[in-house]
């Protein structure tokens, strides 16, 4: 498919909305307030992201939180909910990675696609239907099935993942591999390569050296293949598709890490190919996004902080959260991320995620007697309110905790 082709076609289509509004904007900036924003905050911002009560002095990153890409597709959503209010409305899939607002969504009469077996199930969504992609987008097959079924599509893709869409869209048309970095079943991911000709997908800087060593010094195809199963484009050859390489990115990972990798894969291709022919098998652009970068920077601080704790907040499946919650666990600082202040009690008990784990772990008396300093943060797909109902239960639990023995 010639996805650029298509994509100009489907800007074009009465039946689709990406940058214009509904007219709600104003209505639904009030609902979004009520539901998402927190005085609290507020407060903490304005006395420089610090607060003390009691034992407990809350040290709050200086970014965090909902990023503008979140914010708008949000608000995309409920306008739609708002214009369409006679119609059938689906989400291809989470809006975003946060269960407060996807329930909100699902309290409005907004269905979401359900997997069957792995695979997306659209057999219920029908011609005149509403269809909205999410801030992480959707693949263009996905795209072309709903525009050709007659659906309307409100496409609420965040501008800095169309970016990526658009470099290796570059690399398809020169003929280059595009390496992503990313998690392959990440859904950013899939909707990266569905617009990639030849591509790869890699996790980490470990993944990056392994590829970089095949292309300098070969090694067995058959075992290549089978470590990045599933992580390649059909077809994908080792031998033959690492001669041109361009660099890609799922917009959330660690900043570091995939500058890491674009610069390892440049002296590579320096090394095997030479300055003169560099340009000929390596290209590199900044696809970062802003908002991930900026909530990197900020928790890279707050960890050099004098913290005892720290607290990430963020859905399970968001990766920019479990970036955050990296961070501190590379610091040993003592980490706990949670979905939202549910995970908080009863009593001085907490239910988290440990990284890199697939199993919720339970902690109790996780809040020590006596003084403590607790860093707070949260990732782009949590609204101010959640962080508030976090920061309340700590207090409330502090405050019932004896006072150290001294």
């Amino acid at each position: 498919m010639d996805t650029k082709a298509f994509k100009r076609a489907l800007n074009h289509s009465e039946n689709y909305y990406r940058n214009q509004g509904f007219g709600q904007k104003e209505d639904v900036a009030g609902e979004m307030r009520s539901q998402y924003e927190s005085s609290l905050i507020q407060t903490l911002r304005a006395s420089h992201n610090q607060m003390v009560q009691g034992d407990v002095t809350i040290h709050l990153a200086e970014s965090f939180g909902f990023c503008w890409g979140v914010e708008r597709a949000v608000a995309m959503a409920y306008e739609a909910r708002q214009h369409f209010p006679n119609q059938r409305i689906w989400i291809t899939n989470e809006i975003i990675h946060n269960p407060e607002v996807n329930q909100q969504l699902k309290a409005m009469s907004v269905q979401f696609i359900e997997l069957t077996d792995g695979v997306k199930d659209f057999s219920g969504v029908a011609s005149g239907d509403v269809v909205i992609l999410p801030a992480f987008g959707a693949s263009v097959q996905e795209m072309k099935y709903l525009h050709d079924l007659g659906c309307t599509i409100v496409d609420t893709t965040c501008p800095w993942v169309s970016k990526v869409w658009n470099t290796v869209e570059k690399h398809k048309k020169k003929e280059f591999t595009s390496i992503i970095h990313g998690k392959y079943k990440h859904e950013e991911t899939v909707a990266t390569s569905s617009f990639a000709g030849t591509y790869l997908v890699v996790l980490s800087l470990a993944e990056a050296e392994y590829v970089s060593d095949y292309i300098l010094n070969g090694g067995s195809r058959d075992e290549f293949l089978a470590k990045f199963a599933n992580a390649h484009s059909a077809g994908f050859d080792p031998d033959t598709d690492l001669d041109a390489i361009g660099i890609a990115n799922q917009t959330t990972m660690l900043k570091g890490e995939t500058e890491q990798i674009g610069k390892l894969f440049e002296r590579t291709m320096l090394k095997k190919y030479g300055p003169l022919e560099l340009n000929d098998h390596f290209h590199s652009f900044n696809t970062i996004c802003d908002a991930t970068q900026e909530r990197q920077d900020a928790m890279f601080s707050l960890v050099d902080a004098d913290i005892d704790l720290m607290v990430v907040i963020g859905g399970f499946n968001s990766s920019n959260t479990t970036h955050l919650q990296e961070i501190a666990v590379e610091r040993d600082i003592p980490s706990f991320h949670v979905d939202s202040a549910v995970r908080i009690g009863p009593g001085n008990r907490i239910e988290h995620m440990p990284l890199n784990s697939d199993e919720l772990t339970v902690d109790t008396d996780w809040l020590p007697a006596g003084k403590i300093s607790v860093g707070i943060t949260s990732g782009a797909s949590t609204p101010d309110k959640a962080v508030q109902e976090v920061i309340e239960r700590i207090f409330a639990i502090k405050a019932a905790v004896p006072a150290a023995v001294s």
